[in-house]
């Protein structure tokens, strides 16, 4: 996959919507430590344009730093999710790890992973056309 191709910015906008549907976990648990949410906000800001690669990267590394400071698991997995959203600017591949640990933040909080899944399956870019 192209670097700049449309596809990259459409998954990199799925894995920052997969990883904010969760991000509240952590803001309770570090209400203020804006890291991750910087991360979501990177990965968003790189799809539009509006961000270096190496800037969305750093954010990424930010986001990962915040997930390994004591906290409950819900937390700690939604901020890996945050950090692989931004870092799926660099590397297409991270977004199914932004779904993942999103995911994983849900079981971890007692939620609906079935639900989550479904939803995060209907949202993947191109969902609607298979």
């Amino acid at each position: 996959m192209n670097h700049n191709s449309k596809d990259h910015h459409a998954i990199a906008l799925w894995a920052a919507d997969c990883a904010e549907r969760v991000i509240t976990l952590f803001e309770k648990a570090h209400p203020g430590d804006k890291r991750p949410r910087a991360a979501i906000n990177a990965a968003r800001r790189w799809a539009q344009g509006n961000l270096s690669v190496n800037d969305a990267r750093k954010a990424a590394s930010a986001a990962h730093a915040s997930a390994r400071e004591p906290g409950p698991a819900d937390a700690r997995l939604a901020a890996r999710a945050a950090g692989h959203a931004a870092a799926t600017a660099h590397v297409p591949s991270h977004a199914p790890h932004a779904a993942n640990y999103a995911l994983k933040a849900v079981i971890a909080a007692g939620g609906d992973d079935v639900a989550e899944e479904a939803w995060q399956d209907q949202a993947v870019p191109g969902a609607q056309t298979e």
